[in-house]
């Protein structure tokens, strides 16, 4: 796809600022106590439910395919991914697999190593290309029939697609509306508005940049992968398991990305839950053993693998 547009470059930097400068206020309001409970429970559950929607949704269900649903629960996902503000859902699984790619090489729209034209970037300009920078040049170009056939040619997913812009308003009026349904007010929806909507939007955003940014710069590693992957343990509970990076570069496929006892995955668990009650199918998980055959090429023994890794292999896949 060419380049970005003068108007999605302004849109883009929209997104970013505008949370931003919300959160900003909502720092100045609360330390002035001027928030209630109510506020923070709203935007809590609308934190959950578009962080599953990126997580469980757009990443490991639409990118990876790594279990499958019902139909209408896909659509269920995308849409709540769409809430996230992160871009529409087909031009979201493009970029992530075309990361997937050409990972910290030279096509990687968000790699804090190389750029777009395979030279290497310095620290500081990597980190900010690889968290925010990105959506002002690369964000959406990633060609949608070779990177994303499969939603391109469901028409539903193209419908949820177009409505990326009423999705976005949605994902503010809910909890707006939230607010004043609790309080009465049209103080309650604006406070609704200001820590449901845009707060929360700046926080999901960031932890799932930083999952692009910081998991590929710093961590730790114990596979052999040909990039920069890295797991971040302090990122694992907000990004509900997206931050164990550097499993989920060994393995792209696998539903599960904490691979240890105490690596927390949430959205592994969500998806286990769904799996018990019928709504998730062939949910791929990596044995023991092929976790320590690829682990062998980085020199640790198989007998220390299997001892971390703990759990029999008899129900895992791939």
């Amino acid at each position: 796809m060419g380049e970005m547009t003068r108007a999605e470059k302004i849109a883009n930097l929209g997104a970013v600022v505008i949370p931003f400068v919300a959160t900003i206020v909502a720092i100045v309001l609360l330390w002035n106590s001027f928030v209630t409970p109510a506020d923070l429970i709203i935007a809590a559950a609308m934190y959950m439910l578009t962080a599953i929607g990126i997580t469980v949704g757009f990443h490991r269900l639409l990118t990876h395919r790594s279990f499958q649903t019902p139909k209408s629960l896909e659509y269920t996902f995308a849409v709540l991914g769409s809430m996230a503000v992160q871009g529409p859902v087909i031009a979201w699984v493009a970029d992530h697999r075309k990361h997937h790619a050409h990972t910290d090489e030279e096509g990687d729209p968000h790699s804090p190593h190389v750029a777009e034209d395979g030279h290497h970037q310095g620290v500081l300009r990597g980190l900010w290309h690889a968290h925010s920078g990105w959506l002002m040049s690369n964000q959406g170009r990633a060609d949608w029939k070779k990177y994303a056939r499969d939603l391109y040619e469901d028409d539903g997913m193209r419908t949820i697609n177009r409505r990326f812009a009423l999705l976005v308003y949605l994902t503010l009026a809910i909890p707006a509306l939230a607010g004043f349904l609790v309080t009465g007010t049209a103080l309650g929806a604006l406070t609704g508005l200001l820590w449901g909507g845009l707060v929360r939007i700046f926080f999901v955003h960031h932890v799932t940049w930083s999952v692009n940014s910081v998991c590929h710069f710093l961590g730790t590693r114990r596979f052999d992968t040909d990039d920069h992957s890295t797991n971040v343990f302090w990122l694992a509970l907000p990004s509900l398991g997206e931050s164990w990076h550097h499993n989920h570069h060994a393995f792209p496929r696998s539903a599960v990305h904490g691979m240890k006892r105490w690596e927390p995955d949430p959205s592994a668990l969500i998806i286990s839950g769904m799996e018990k009650v019928g709504l998730a199918r062939n949910v791929i998980r990596i044995s023991p053993e092929r976790q320590a055959e690829k682990a062998l090429v980085a020199g640790a023994s198989q007998g220390d693998l299997q001892g971390q890794f703990g759990t029999s292999a008899s129900n895992s896949r791939g």
